[in-house]
């Protein structure tokens, strides 16, 4: 039996050793902190009042397509509704004027603690009403993060270098991305496509919005 030489492991180490370094690197290690109005991203939360959207969901092995429907109640509550075309119900979903959120409806395959925590957490980051009391401004070479500490890390609202388009919305572990919101193309402060994709694993949500 041919013996590898020890140069083969001690390369072989040194590549492993850079690529765990490289996988625990911060992708968020170059932001420089900045100063600037955090609330210049209230501009780009949806104006809802009745908008109506075909809407792809692929999570894990399923596949759900359907229309879903923001609608903004006298209360000045949303609710987030997703049915199929022949009207069977997905679920139902309120978000109140302070961002409360109420469950009103969840079909029973879907209807499991995790699901609806991440359903939640990604409609919150698309309406945009965050509590921006303990958020700062950073910046890198191309654009400009408005940084909000959450529990288990941050979200970055990320626009153009003066807060003039959103590019996306991140929520983060302290690390790197785990799940990507973009919201393109507003008219009326109404944005015509919404995709959100969860890095980690298959959860992916795509609404192109349905001219009435």
């Amino acid at each position: 039996m041919q013996l590898l030489p020890m140069r083969y492991f001690q390369l072989s180490s040194i590549a492993w050793i850079a690529l765990l370094m490289t996988s625990c690197r911060s992708v968020y290690k170059g932001l420089q902190p900045a100063t600037g109005d955090v609330n210049c991203i209230r501009q780009f939360s949806p104006q809802f009042t009745s908008s109506l959207y075909s809407t792809q969901v692929d999570i894990l092995k399923h596949h759900l397509s359907g229309l879903l429907f923001f609608k903004q109640m006298p209360d000045s509550s949303t609710r987030v509704v997703f049915a199929n075309e022949m009207g069977f119900k997905f679920f139902d979903f309120e978000f109140d004027k302070n961002g409360q959120f109420t469950k009103h409806y969840l079909m029973a395959k879907m209807d499991k603690k995790a699901v609806v925590k991440t359903l939640q957490q990604d409609f919150a980051l698309v309406l945009l009403h965050p509590d921006l009391t303990q958020a700062h401004v950073a910046t890198d070479s191309r654009y400009r993060y408005v940084v909000l500490p959450t529990e288990k890390g941050n979200n970055y609202y990320i626009t153009d270098t003066t807060c003039t388009e959103l590019v996306r919305i991140e929520k983060s572990s302290r690390r790197r991305p785990a799940v990507t919101v973009w919201m393109r193309h507003y008219t009326n402060g109404v944005p015509d496509s919404i995709n959100i994709r969860h890095e980690h694993f298959k959860f992916n949500i795509s609404l192109q919005k349905v001219e009435k």
